[in-house]
């Protein structure tokens, strides 16, 4: 009888055990069954794709995510800066594309403006401020990355001189996010000039002498771009008012002595004669003091990357013998 009343009460004391062993398992969240492929609770996450995914107004930039296979990317550690295009900036493209949905976007095409609304570092708000700023598009010529226009106005900043951003500094766990009210496409080296007033007049005359077409080609170019200033000096030595009064032969020969084929960055400048388009004119570049053409023409802003091509920005015009 002693030996069964012991036997009932060890049973019951392992019964008490256990229960308090799997009790306190629970509680403290310890899968005590490693092996039993019991699943763990998922961590909360706040990724860049998150935050686009519980917003109703980011619908469209998340199937354009998923069918550019980009989810991922974006879920990774990053950092990144995310202009992130709304629903209604997303139909502004699809009209001006002449489709009546994504599907109709190839997907290398739609892959391409999505890595251009994205940075690879942390931008806030605060930190931004007017001029270009590099994206993680790399299409440009040997893999250049393709660059963005931020100017800063009394309204907020912009992009490109065409989108605005709308909403700023969304904090996420691998980056932020600014809403855009447009999409932006990759620029051409001509697109860049139209989205910059400092090129109204070169743009303008690139319109005259009938070139958009040829500097909207494939390329490569390099483009030494004189800014407005630059022409108005032209246009005093030449004792005209207007691009238009000067002869379209005489124009076209001017503006194709400013470019030259490859996609030349300013690391890759050396001093020597180089040719141009103008096929009878070559420029001389010296890079021994900053960098400057055929003596006195200085580069003020270099490396502008374009899909076709690079810009710089020249504070004269260049003018070749005739």
């Amino acid at each position: 009888q002693i030996i069964m009343t012991f036997s009932k009460q060890y049973l019951f004391a392992l019964i008490l055990l256990s229960l308090c062993v799997i009790s306190c398992g629970d509680d403290d969240g310890i899968d005590i069954f490693p092996e039993d492929g019991q699943q763990q609770p998922q961590e909360e996450t706040n990724t860049i794709v998150d935050i686009a995914s519980a917003d109703a107004q980011f619908s469209t930039l998340v199937a354009a995510l998923q069918r550019a296979d980009l989810v991922d990317a974006l879920n990774s550690a990053g950092p990144f800066t995310v202009f992130a295009p709304t629903n209604e900036a997303f139909e502004i493209l699809l009209a001006e594309n002449g489709v009546s949905s994504l599907d109709e976007l190839s997907v290398d095409v739609l892959r391409n403006i999505l890595l251009y609304h994205v940075l690879d570092d942390v931008v806030e708000s605060s930190d931004l401020s007017n001029g270009y700023i590099q994206t993680i598009n790399t299409t440009g010529p040997d893999g250049t990355a393709i660059d963005l226009f931020v100017d800063i106005i009394a309204t907020g900043p912009t992009l490109n001189f065409v989108s605005n951003i709308t909403t700023v500094d969304i904090d996420a766990d691998n980056g932020i996010v600014h809403v855009i009210d447009r999409v932006l496409n990759p620029p051409s080296i001509v697109e860049i000039l139209a989205f910059n007033p400092r090129f109204n007049t070169l743009f303008d005359a690139i319109f005259d002498a009938d070139l958009l077409d040829a500097l909207s080609a494939s390329g490569p170019f390099t483009l030494f771009a004189p800014t407005n200033e630059a022409f108005d000096g032209l246009l005093t030595n030449l004792g005209v008012s207007e691009i238009s009064e000067i002869p379209v032969e005489t124009l076209t020969n001017v503006l194709l002595y400013h470019v030259v084929s490859g996609n030349i960055r300013s690391s890759d400048l050396t001093n020597g004669m180089v040719s141009t388009l103008n096929e009878n004119n070559m420029i001389e570049i010296n890079t021994d003091n900053g960098a400057s053409l055929n003596g006195d023409v200085n580069i003020v802003e270099a490396d502008v990357q374009g899909t076709n091509g690079v810009i710089h920005f020249i504070d004269q015009v260049l003018v070749p013998e005739f």
